[in-house]
C-alpha cells in the first residue's frame, strides 16, 4: 500500500518534501521572507471589496492591518461553490480567521485572507450542493455551469436564484432562521456580478466579522500584481513542470503516489483564448501553443500587459502567485493540497521564494442533537461510524442482545484455544507445527468473518425495522462521502441559527472536532 504523504506530514514526518516542519508556527512567525507592496496590495483590495460591495468596517479595519510594514498573512482559499460550497469550505476560512487571531501582535499584525478560485474552470466540481433539512431530506441543487469557462466570468443568473428561493422555500427548518439564511442569500446574490462574486460575498458575510478578507485573483488590479510572476514563469515556461516531476519521482522513491504529474511540454500556465475558454499552454522549446492555435512569448507577454487575467496559473503554479503577492506566513490547507506541496519546494525557489508553512485545516463534523444522541447509544464516534457505519451498529446491537459469539473476547479466547493446541500437537510431533500453525490462522480468520458478516446482517435488520442506520448516514455520510464533504454549511445555520457559526469561530486553529450543536 503507498503511503499517504499528507497523514505522514500531519504526524511530523515526510520533513525532506517540505521546507517547514508540521506545526512549526514559531519558525514561520519569526523568520524573514521576500517583501511586498503591501500598499498596493491593501489598494487593490480596497477597489476589488468596494465594486464587490463590501468594502464595510470589517475589511477596513483588516486592509489597515495589512499595510503595516511588518503585517503578514495566513491565507486558504477553495474553489468557488453554490451558496458557499461544502462544509469544509466554510471550515477552511474560519481556521485562517482563528490562526490569524492568535498569531498576531500590534508590532506584527497578521491578517487571513481568503483566495477564491475564481479562475478555476471545472464547472462539474462546484455546480453541486447539498443540504439537509429537519425532515432529513437531501436537497441536492445543481446550476448549469458552462464547461471550461472560470467561473469568476460566469454571470449569475435570474433563473439560478429562482432555483435558490425553491430551495429555501421547500426546507424543513425554523421559519426565523430560514429568514435569516435568505437574507444572507440575498445579500451576496442582490449586487450581481458573477457566480465566484456571490461565493466571495457568502464568504464575507460569513467570515468578515471575524477578520477574514476575501480575494478574487481575476480582478484586474489583483491581477496586475500578480502579472510579474506569470512572466517570469514565460521566461523558463517548463522549469517547474520539470521540478514537479522530479519532486514525483522522489516521492514515488519513498513510497508515496504524487498528486501532480505535468506532461512533456506542459507549462503551468493557462491561457484564456477569444472564446472564452481556459486552455493549457505547451512549449515546444520555440513557441507556446493551446488546442486551437501558437503564440509567441512576445504575444504572451503583450496579451498579460493588456490583460493580466488572461493568463493564470495552473495547480503547480498557483501557491507560488499566491505568495509572490501575500506577505504570507501560513498556508490553510487540507489534505490534497498538502500533497501538492510535497513537490512545489523547488518551484518557490525557481522564483526567489521559499514555501510558506503549511497548515492543515480545521476539521468539523457537526452533530446535531439527535444525532448525538443516537452515537451515545452506540458508544461510538462520528468519526467510528463513518469508517465502518455497519460494524458500529451491528457491534452495538450484539452488546445489548449479549451476542457473546459475535464478541472479541470470544474470538481472543478461541485463539488461545487453539494456540494451546497447537503447542500439543508440536510437542508430540515437530513436525507438524507449521501445518498446526496455518490451521490455526485459517480458524481464527475465518471465524472473525463470520463475526463480520453476522454483525452486519444484525446492523441491516436493525436499519430495515427502524431506519436509524440510514438517519445516521445522511448525517454523517451524505452520499456516500464524509459530511464536511458534501453537506453545505448553511445546513445547520438554516436548522440552527448563528450558535453553529459561534461555535465554529470559538476553536482551536487546526484541530480535529466532532461539535454537537446546542
Amino acid at each position: 500500500m503507498a503511503r499517504n504523504v499528507a497523514t505522514e506530514y500531519r504526524q511530523g514526518g515526510a520533513a525532506e518534501f517540505f521546507r517547514l516542519p508540521y506545526g512549526a508556527l514559531e519558525q514561520a512567525r519569526t523568520e524573514e521572507r521576500p517583501d511586498v507592496d503591501r500598499l498596493a496590495l491593501a489598494q487593490a483590495l480596497r477597489q476589488y471589496h468596494e465594486e464587490l460591495g463590501t468594502l464595510d468596517a470589517d475589511v477596513q479595519g483588516a486592509l489597515k492591518q495589512l499595510e503595516h510594514p511588518r503585517s503578514r498573512v495566513v491565507v486558504t482559499g477553495q474553489q468557488a461553490g453554490v451558496l458557499s460550497g461544502p462544509a469544509y469550505s466554510v471550515h477552511k476560512g474560519a481556521d485562517a480567521a482563528l490562526l490569524a487571531r492568535a498569531m498576531s501582535t500590534p508590532d506584527e499584525p497578521v491578517v487571513a485572507v481568503y483566495w477564491v478560485a475564481s479562475q478555476d474552470h471545472d464547472a462539474a466540481e462546484v455546480a453541486s450542493t447539498v443540504l439537509l433539512d429537519h425532515g432529513e431530506q437531501l436537497h441536492r441543487l445543481t446550476l448549469d455551469l458552462p464547461q471550461g469557462v472560470p467561473v469568476g466570468r460566469i454571470p449569475w443568473r435570474a433563473d439560478w436564484t429562482a432555483q435558490v428561493q425553491a430551495l429555501l422555500e421547500h426546507f424543513d427548518a425554523p421559519a426565523e432562521y430560514r429568514m435569516a439564511v435568505r437574507a444572507r442569500i440575498t445579500a451576496a446574490l442582490g449586487s450581481g456580478g458573477s457566480f465566484a462574486d456571490v461565493f466571495a460575498r457568502l464568504i464575507h458575510g460569513l467570515l468578515a466579522p471575524a477578520g477574514l478578507v476575501v480575494l478574487d485573483p481575476l480582478h484586474p488590479a489583483l491581477a496586475a500584481l500578480m502579472a510579474p510572476t506569470l512572466a517570469r514563469e514565460l521566461e523558463r515556461p517548463l522549469a517547474s513542470s520539470e521540478a514537479i516531476e522530479a519532486a514525483a519521482v522522489r516521492l514515488e522513491a519513498a513510497g508515496y503516489t504524487p498528486q501532480l504529474r505535468r506532461a512533456p511540454g506542459a507549462t503551468n500556465v493557462f491561457l484564456e483564448e477569444d472564446d472564452g475558454q481556459r486552455r493549457l499552454l505547451r512549449f515546444d522549446g520555440r513557441t507556446f501553443t493551446t488546442d486551437i492555435r501558437a503564440y509567441s512569448r512576445a504575444e504572451l507577454l503583450s496579451q498579460l500587459d493588456a490583460d493580466p487575467t488572461r493568463l493564470t496559473p495552473a495547480a503547480g503554479l498557483r501557491p507560488i502567485v499566491q505568495d509572490a503577492l501575500l506577505p504570507t506566513v501560513a498556508f490553510v490547507v487540507g489534505p490534497g493540497e498538502i500533497a501538492y506541496g510535497a513537490q512545489l519546494g523547488e518551484v518557490y525557489a525557481l522564483h526567489g521564494l521559499g514555501q510558506p508553512l503549511l497548515w492543515p485545516r480545521l476539521s468539523v463534523t457537526w452533530l446535531e442533537p439527535n444525532v448525538a444522541r443516537l452515537l451515545r447509544r452506540l458508544q461510538a464516534s462520528a468519526r467510528q461510524l463513518q469508517a465502518d457505519p455497519e460494524g458500529v451498529l451491528g457491534r452495538a446491537l450484539a452488546t445489548q442482545r449479549q451476542a457473546g459469539a459475535l464478541s472479541s473476547a470470544r474470538l481472543a479466547a478461541l485463539g488461545d484455544e487453539l494456540t494451546a493446541l497447537t503447542e500439543e500437537i508440536a510437542a508430540l510431533d515437530p513436525t507438524l507445527v507449521g501445518a498446526a500453525t496455518r490451521t490455526r490462522t485459517r480458524t481464527v480468520d475465518r471465524v472473525a468473518h463470520l463475526q463480520r458478516l453476522a454483525v452486519r446482517a444484525l446492523a441491516r435488520a436493525e436499519d430495515e425495522r427502524s431506519g436509524q442506520l440510514t438517519r445516521l448516514k445522511k448525517h454523517l455520510l451524505p452520499l456516500g462521502e464524509p459530511q464536511e464533504r458534501q453537506i453545505n454549511f448553511l445546513t445547520f445555520l438554516l436548522k440552527h441559527g448563528q450558535a453553529p457559526l459561534d461555535l465554529l469561530l470559538a476553536q482551536t486553529p487546526g484541530a480535529g472536532v466532532e461539535l454537537v450543536i446546542p
